[in-house]
Formats: C-alpha cells, sequence, structure tokens
C-alpha cells in the first residue's frame, strides 16, 4: 500500500489490511480503500461497535469491529494510542482509540469481549503514540488507574514521577493498555508496535499536545 502510509510489522494473516496515514498522505488516499469505511464520533468513551451494521448516522463510540469483507475499521488520533487487534485465522477485525480516559474506563475490554476469537489467538498492534517521555499528566490521572483495583505495583509502573514538578507524573499509554490486553488473557508475545511517539515526530506524525490545532492520523484495519 503506498500514498505514504505507516504498515504495522506484526505476522497478520494475509487477509488482513492496516495501516496508519502519515501527515503527507495523499488526498485520494480513501478514494482507494474497498468497502465501506465506519466512522466514529469519538469521546474517549468505551463503547465499542459492530462496523458490519449499517449506521443511519455516525455513532458515538471509540473502537469498531468487524467479521466481514471490506468493511472497514477506522480511528483517529494525535496522540493517543490507535490499537488494532486481529485473531490468526484472519475471520475478525477491531480498531480502537485509547486515550487516558478511555483506557481507565474500559474500552479495551469492552472491545475484546466482543471478538469471538479466544485471547490467545489475537494479534495487536501499537500505532503511533505520545511517548512516556512528553506524557506529563496530574494526580487525576495516576488516581483513575488506581481506581480499577490493580495491583498498585503496576499502576506505578505506568507512571514516573516528574522531578522537577510535584504531584506530576509521566504516563506510559503503551505499559496501559498492554496491562489491559494481558488481564483480557492476549499474550505479551502476541502484542507489536508502540515505538512510534507521536509527539518527538513532527515529520511525520500529528500531536495534539505539541500543538493543539492539528490534524489527525487515521489507523484502519479491515479484511480483504
Amino acid at each position: 500500500m503506498t500514498h505514504n502510509t505507516l504498515q504495522p510489522s506484526w505476522p497478520a494473516p494475509k487477509n488482513v489490511r492496516a495501516c496508519t496515514t502519515l501527515r503527507d498522505c495523499a488526498p485520494d488516499f480513501f478514494n482507494t480503500l474497498p468497502g465501506k469505511i465506519q466512522q466514529l464520533k469519538q469521546t474517549h468513551s468505551n463503547i465499542a461497535i459492530c462496523a458490519d451494521q449499517l449506521h443511519e448516522t455516525i455513532p458515538e463510540a471509540d473502537a469498531a469491529i468487524s467479521f466481514k469483507p471490506e468493511t472497514i475499521c477506522l480511528v483517529r488520533t494525535a496522540d493517543c494510542l490507535p490499537i488494532l487487534i486481529c485473531d490468526k485465522q484472519g475471520t475478525q477485525v477491531a480498531a480502537i482509540h485509547a486515550g487516558w480516559k478511555g483506557l481507565a474506563a474500559g474500552v479495551i475490554t469492552n472491545t475484546c469481549k466482543q471478538l469471538t476469537a479466544a485471547p490467545e489467538q489475537c494479534l495487536v498492534w501499537f500505532g503511533p503514540a505520545i511517548g512516556q517521555q512528553a506524557f506529563e499528566v496530574g494526580k487525576d490521572v495516576l488516581d483513575e488507574f488506581l481506581a480499577l483495583g490493580w495491583d498498585p505495583n503496576i499502576v506505578h509502573q505506568g507512571f514516573t514521577p516528574s522531578h522537577t514538578v510535584r504531584d506530576k507524573w509521566f504516563g506510559n499509554l503503551n505499559f496501559l493498555a498492554r496491562h489491559h490486553l494481558q488481564l483480557f488473557g492476549i499474550h505479551a508475545d502476541n502484542i507489536y508496535g508502540g515505538e512510534f511517539c507521536s509527539y518527538s515526530d513532527p515529520a511525520r506524525f500529528y500531536s495534539h499536545r505539541r500543538s493543539a490545532d492539528v490534524g489527525r492520523m487515521s489507523t484502519l484495519i479491515w479484511l480483504k
């Protein structure tokens, strides 16, 4: 696939197609895609919908799932973590918009519960998102994750205290998402990506924290 897109590096079946658009993605890219794109009204919720159903209006949701060929699941991000899921047999796919609010609310769990594949049969790819070194948050964010009932030691692995500002932490979206997935039963060896920081790579990625008035990358997945 061309048009200046980032291709996931993961062992997905050949009939699973996926990419993330870069800042200089060709304007006609979306016209070249096969099938129907399921647009979402993203609100940092934990709502996951099936994209195979017809929606007369754009649904409010932060994840989409498909079991049918050429139904395109799409999420848009500019620092939040885009997560793609497929099964090893190539029968189902999902795209998740995972900011810290959605992660704390359970968007990963709500998405995975709608998949019919066993967790050990799922493959996951993390697209470009803000890296921990740039994602400074307050105590309110840390408290949201401590309230989930996780082992506090696990939570604190996802938040590094600032050495310069009191009551500030640097959050690790990749770590927090990975922990959610492993709690659901998806093995760590089946989780890929996570090496791209949207904040520190302005040539390729949009970043809301770097500049609030920016566009969005689209992360897509579908069955061929």
